[in-house]
């Protein structure tokens, strides 16, 4: 059986690791893929954006079965091409993968359902923005209305810097037609929770839970990043706060989206603030997280192909997805200088334990070496019988990757367990 994996990240490294387990896959394709991910998957230099030369190779190769894994293709519709041409994928199609491509059509679609969100106004007026702001309650979280890397999200403590981040936006483009439309929302305070779910359309089984840690630097500090490192199961998701999720968040989506006849089969990722008020949406993805796809496939027992397959054939209720009850930690090696700007073609270097446990993000081939080519270049994941000691292996075994300029986080895993002591 031959399978083709849409993208070329840390993220798509993990499921193509977690696939590889099954032995019916003889072959895997990766589109683009990169220079780590080309030890486990035959990389073919196509973009993971053109969706009409992805779909044409699938059909040529008589590819059996496709993951369209970023966001950017789902929301350009790559599930659509590649059904047009008669193979089954794991993803989304364009109508449904708006759910990530618009905050405004998330937003308006949690407000005509009723599921629980942070306030918010829409604008693409600036001064219509300004004019809001004035009064608005501060701290406020700005949005782009549209896919910017995991970055078009500013938390503004002043009012000065709430003007600022709209007029970058709007004016300014900042994230180009991305940040056109913006969203103005309440803040909310407590911890996060991110929890990916397969679904069918009609079915929704939740993975394990886990918690990113999206800014540059310890403590929580410094700009938003596309994720730094994670942790699962994260220790705030109690099982009462997984009911609540289930019966106000999860299904409702599910049926509001397909009220909306935009139905949608794949992985929702579902991103949680626990207030006061109990569990709130702060934002959906319409695909696997990027880190958490690495701390919480390595936990997944049941085949993951088998799975996927349920997902596109509606069968996902009678379909085993079972999670190992250990722990897992990932830190995150970046180049120094990221999220702003970073050198590149620095070789990479690991020692056999690192390498089995690493996952490859911004990396290429020059000749035989593998040199980093990203803001984000690897992942390290370990798996232990408490968060500490999953921890303390995730630093261990990191240390074994080498390249100069690596960068990483001190505190990957800190807020957790403090939550669990």
């Amino acid at each position: 059986m031959k399978l083709l994996v849409v993208g070329g990240g840390g993220r798509e490294h993990a499921i193509i690791r977690s696939l590889k387990k099954n032995p019916e896959i003889e072959h895997i394709y990766a589109l683009p893929g990169n220079g780590g991910i080309a030890k486990d998957a035959e990389c073919i230099n196509i973009s993971a954006t053109d969706i009409d030369k992805i779909a044409e190779f699938a059909a040529l190769n008589n590819v059996d079965y496709a993951v369209v894994a970023p966001d950017d293709p789902l929301v350009l519709g790559c599930v659509d091409a590649l059904e047009a041409k008669g193979i089954k994928c794991f993803g989304p199609r364009a109508n449904a993968a708006i759910i990530e491509g618009s905050k405004v059509f998330s937003k308006n679609l949690m407000k005509k359902y009723g599921i629980p969100t942070a306030k918010y106004e829409v604008f693409d007026n600036l001064d219509a923005a300004l004019d809001y702001l004035e009064t608005a309650p501060i701290p406020t979280v700005i949005k782009a209305d549209g896919l910017a890397l995991g970055k078009g999200v500013i938390i503004a403590e002043t009012r000065e810097d709430a003007k600022k981040a709209a007029r970058d936006m709007i004016e300014g483009g900042i994230f180009g037609a991305s940040g056109s439309r913006v969203v103005v929302e309440e803040f909310l305070t407590g911890p996060e929770v991110s929890v990916l779910a397969f679904t069918d359309g009609k079915t929704v089984k939740p993975m394990v839970s886990s918690m990113d840690h999206k800014r540059i630097g310890d403590n929580d500090e410094g700009l938003n990043t596309g994720g730094m490192g994670t942790v699962a199961p994260n220790p705030y998701y109690t099982d009462e706060v997984a009911k609540r999720c289930m019966d106000e968040i999860f299904m409702p989506t599910i049926n509001a989206m397909n009220a909306e006849g935009r139905t949608f089969k794949g992985c929702l990722y579902f991103g949680l603030m626990i207030t006061a008020d109990g569990p709130k949406v702060i934002e959906y993805n319409c695909r696997f997280g990027d880190p958490e796809t690495q701390v919480v496939l390595p936990l997944l027992e049941s085949d993951l192909y088998t799975i996927m397959r349920a997902t596109t054939d509606g069968t996902l209720d009678n379909t085993e997805v079972k999670f190992s009850d250990k722990y897992a930690c990932c830190v995150i090696l970046a180049s120094n200088g990221y999220p702003v700007s970073y050198k590149k073609g620095f070789e990479i270097t690991f020692t056999p334990e690192a390498e089995e446990h690493t996952y490859v993000a911004g990396a290429k081939l020059d000749g035989e070496k593998l040199v980093t080519s990203g803001g984000r270049v690897t992942g390290t994941t370990a798996i232990a019988d408490s968060l500490k000691t999953a921890i303390e292996e995730a630093y261990r075994i990191t240390d074994g990757v080498k390249f100069e300029g690596a960068y990483r986080r001190s505190d990957i895993g800190k807020r957790a367990l403090a939550a669990l002591n």
